[in-house]
């Protein structure tokens, strides 16, 4: 019998199939002080976003009975993934669960920025009829630049030139797979010649930002940003500059450097449609998440 934390929750069918099986799930939040204790009594924890195992916490649980972290998501940068292996705590991660669900919300932003879906709700909530101001521009024919070209970005591509627009993408390893429609640029191309640039990295303290003052100086003027990727891929203070001074139309933002966001200037900006970092939130994307968080666990342990 394993005993599972679910720090962050997961999605109850997971958790039933688990717990056929004989193993106890515990999807209790517990914070880090208090896991520095309650977590040795666990073989593997599962988290989202809002848990962050760093070295302190690792070091507290080193050697007892925790031998598995899962990531349910993508992205893995609340992790200090090497060190924890280096403790003989293992890391995993669902890359392939929720991809579909945040390519929808990049494109879903992308039509709330172009239409101005979301800044005449609040201002048609507030008694106002701004029907000649909110003359909006089609995505067709656009081109979308696509910084990364992981599964995400693929998703993103897809849906993106089912609707007609031109995809352009660039990415550190170069071209990778072919993707028929898609084609491969260096980023100084990408950045100028983008109407639309949509973010699909990873954030890397040591790198810092991928964009930031002097790339958004170099864009087209009425450049889209949509970052449904990480906080801290985008210099926020560089992009409300940006965004003030026009040379960015429009930003579409889900994930931030600090969550939750203080970034008042930024998420009430009239021409910002923002989320609470729910890329991965929805139905189908969290029963895959869950399908796939079992079956690491049953494989890693069998």
């Amino acid at each position: 019998m394993l005993k599972i934390l679910a720090n962050d929750g997961m999605d109850k069918s997971a958790v039933d199939h688990l717990m056929s099986l004989g193993h106890q799930v515990d999807t209790n939040f517990y914070p880090v002080e208090e896991l520095k204790t309650k977590l040795r009594e666990f073989d593997c924890i599962v988290i989202r976003s809002a848990t962050k195992i760093r070295e302190e916490l690792i070091d507290a649980v080193a050697g007892s009975q925790l031998k598995l972290i899962i990531r349910a998501g993508v992205g893995m940068d609340n992790i200090d993934i090497e060190y924890a292996e280096s403790k003989g705590i293992k890391v995993r991660n669902t890359p392939n669960s929720s991809s579909a669900s945040v390519a929808e919300l990049a494109i879903g932003h992308m039509f709330a920025l172009a239409r101005f879906i979301g800044i005449s709700n609040v201002t048609m909530r507030n008694g106002e009829w701004n029907k000649k101001a909110y003359k909006g521009t089609e995505i067709g024919g656009k081109t979308l630049g696509l910084i990364g070209f992981g599964r995400i970005a693929r998703e993103t591509a897809k849906r993106a030139m089912a609707l007609g627009m031109d995809v352009i993408y660039t990415d550190l390893r170069g071209p990778g797979e072919p993707m028929d429609g898609c084609k491969f640029v260096e980023e100084h191309e990408l950045i100028k010649t983008a109407d639309y640039i949509s973010l699909h990295i990873p954030f890397i303290k040591e790198y810092g930002p991928a964009l930031y003052k002097e790339k958004f100086d170099k864009m087209k003027d009425g450049v889209y940003i949509i970052n449904c990727a990480r906080g801290g891929v985008v210099c926020e203070d560089g992009l409300l500059e940006a965004l003030n001074s026009g040379k960015v139309a429009g930003a579409g933002i889900d994930v931030f450097v600090e969550e939750p966001t203080k970034n008042e200037a930024l998420i009430n900006h009239p021409n910002v449609s923002v989320t609470p970092h729910i890329g991965a939130s929805t139905a189908e994307a969290q029963t895959r998440i869950g399908i796939e968080t079992y079956s690491l666990i049953i494989k890693e342990f069998k």
